[in-house]
Formats: C-alpha cells, structure tokens, sequence
C-alpha cells in the first residue's frame, strides 16, 4: 500500500539533487562536445603505462617558446586564444578560483593561483577520470630576450596515466601552440 511516505532506506539509497543535477551536467556536456565534434566522439588517446611508468603520478616538462612570458600568460588564459592554437572549444575564467573548460569539455578544473606573467596553477581532470579526482597543474613562465622557457610541473594524477598524459602535453599543448606562435 502506498501512503506517500519513502521508506528511510530506500531514501537513503536515492540520488541527492546535487547528484541528479551532476549527472544530468555530464549527460549535456557529453551532447553538447557530440555535437561540437560533429557527432564524432573524439577522445584522448589514453595508452595505459608499463613498467617503471605504471606507478608514475608526475610528469616534468620544459618547453622553449619564441614570445614573452605576458603572451604565453595571456593565451594560456584566454578563451579565444587557447581555441585557436588547440582547435577545440574552451571556455577559460581568468580569476582565482575560476573554473576552465578545455577540448570542447574533455579537460576541466579551476585555476588555484594566477601569478600574471608568471605562474598559473590549476585543478585539472580529464573527463575520463574518476568523480572528484584532480591533479595539480603548475606552468612557470620565465623570460628571456623575449623568450619563454615553459616549465610543467603535472602533479597527482591516477597511476598508470603518465604514458598518454606525458606525450599529452606535447601533441594537445606545445606542438599546436609552436605553430601557433610562428
């Protein structure tokens, strides 16, 4: 007989709002990059590590780039520019604290410090990942001549991610963002 009334444990079993409107913002994340890819779904290629690798939860890179510091600050931040070096979608808060959305969605976080011209330090996720599951991201930006040295420090990542994550950076990253620059 049904009274209205939920019995304790079957609420305790169903979903918060906050779950069901979580859930309902991947759903129509997960539309909208379909439908900005095209209807193709185009993932990250995620080759899983081996050996030493597998264990691995850090990555460090240091990339040389021909602009200043204040450019290399200013398109990491800015929407329309990191669009335009990846090709793909981003939508990028340029205050602390702010959150970023970037590969049509396929990586998204919150910048934790902005230092301008400096460092930028992020919170940052594959889609793919677990719920609730970050790494910490820190560009340092040093100048030279008008020149840039790059340095990535990647931090926190699930184990077994260095090996797409590694190469990652410079095929999504440097690579687009050196043609972007010559």
């Amino acid at each position: 007989m049904m009274t209205g009334k939920m019995n304790p444990i079957e609420f305790a079993k169903s979903p918060t709002r906050r779950q069901c409107l979580a859930g309902a913002a991947v759903t129509l994340g997960a539309l909208v990059t379909s439908s900005v890819l095209g209807g193709k779904q185009q993932a990250m290629t995620e080759k899983q590590s081996t050996g030493s690798e597998a264990t691995r939860t850090y990555l460090h890179q240091e990339i040389d780039l021909k602009a200043s510091p204040q450019k290399i600050y200013e398109i990491l931040l800015d929407s329309k520019q990191f669009a335009a070096f990846t090709g793909m979608p981003a939508e990028i808060s340029r205050e602390p604290g702010g959150a970023f959305s970037m590969f049509g969605g396929m990586i998204v976080g919150r910048s934790v410090e902005l230092v301008a011209n400096q460092r930028i330090v992020q919170a940052w996720r594959p889609g793919s990942w677990d719920p609730g599951v970050y790494s910490i991201v820190r560009f340092e930006l040093k100048g030279d001549s008008g020149e840039t040295k790059l340095i990535l420090d990647h931090t926190g990542f699930p184990e077994g991610d260095f090996a797409h994550l590694d190469p990652g950076w410079y095929a999504r990253y440097w690579n687009p963002l050196k043609k972007y620059l010559s």
